[in-house]
């Protein structure tokens, strides 16, 4: 596995490929972004701030904003915002050819569905991550929460790949990582909290601790919560009994004042992922015939 495109290098991408770029001199990573933080990439390298280091120069073998320039690679690390997905696709099917693989690291439970839309022909393996990033300044990266673990497996529709070159990858990187030949459960778990929490303390301007120590909204995010489980559980999806309630205590680990991601997005205007939350909720609700009453009565106010 010698050429990886990190296709989207912001808070995720430039965390997980800067730490290829930087630690592993003998493979091409090449790193797609834009504005700004591509014009300092390009000046200085991407500055990667983790947990334990600080000020990691990342030079990649190519910074570019135009997809054309790439060539096919082994690895197509997708981490693109989803409302970006669609538009990307094409670009991302031709970087990974017929033989290379996409590993998404987005938000959301129907990822891999919205890839297999275009893409017909790479590998696609599921995943989800944690880990929290934002871009500090222009061409600056710095982590602020989570273990930067990646979580992924096989793919759905079954296509045969060894993932020992990928896990090895990961090792040489100093990535946390975890192979799951079924790695839904864990992507339906991260989703309960994020989709449920990032919908109401947005929806409501509170942050997680003010969500959680409000009876009536915590009340609402658990609800929401049980519409999630719900939607996995008839889609066949093992999730432990206690997802919603135990996704719901999860807020009482993070420091008063905590903002979900997608609060922070949604309060700066513009595009936001609301549609990956609430609208595909109500989407999957329709499917499956599990009523969405309380995602509705969050989503109507976003």
């Amino acid at each position: 596995m010698k050429k990886i495109c990190v296709f989207g290098t912001g808070g995720v991408g430039g965390y997980f490929g800067g730490k290829i770029a930087s630690r592993l001199n003998d493979r091409e990573v090449y790193f797609i972004a834009r504005g700004e933080h591509l014009e300092q990439i390009r000046k200085n390298g991407l500055i990667l701030n983790t947990a334990s280091e600080k000020g990691l120069v990342c030079r990649p073998a190519l910074a570019t904003d135009n997809p054309a320039e790439i060539p096919q690679c082994d690895l197509v690390l997708l981490s693109v915002k989803s409302y970006d997905l669609k538009d990307c696709l094409p670009h991302v099917k031709r970087v990974a050819g017929a033989v290379g693989a996409i590993l998404p690291l987005l938000n959301g439970v129907d990822i891999v569905e919205r890839i297999r839309n275009v893409v017909d022909t790479a590998v696609v393996l599921p995943g989800c991550v944690y880990v929290g990033t934002h871009i500090s300044k222009p061409g600056e990266i710095t982590q602020d929460g989570g273990d930067g673990r990646i979580i992924f497996g096989d793919d759905p529709l079954g296509l045969r790949y060894d993932p020992a070159p990928l896990i090895e990858l990961f090792r040489a990187a100093g990535i946390a990582h975890e192979y799951q030949p079924d790695p839904y459960p864990s992507i339906w778990m991260k989703y309960i909290f994020i989709a449920a929490y990032g919908m109401v303390t947005a929806a409501y301007r509170k942050t997680l601790d003010e969500v959680y120590a409000d009876n009536k909204l915590r009340t609402l995010a658990l609800s929401v919560m049980h519409e999630i489980a719900a939607i996995a559980e008839r889609k066949g999806v093992g999730l432990p009994e206690n997802a919603a309630a135990s996704s719901l205590d999860k807020a009482k680990s993070f420091p008063a004042g905590t903002k979900t991601s997608f609060q922070r997005d949604y309060e700066k205007g513009g595009k936001n992922e609301s549609d990956l939350f609430g609208g595909t909720i109500i989407r999957l609700g329709r499917e499956t015939g599990i009523p969405t009453p309380f995602t509705n009565q969050v989503f109507v106010r976003l």
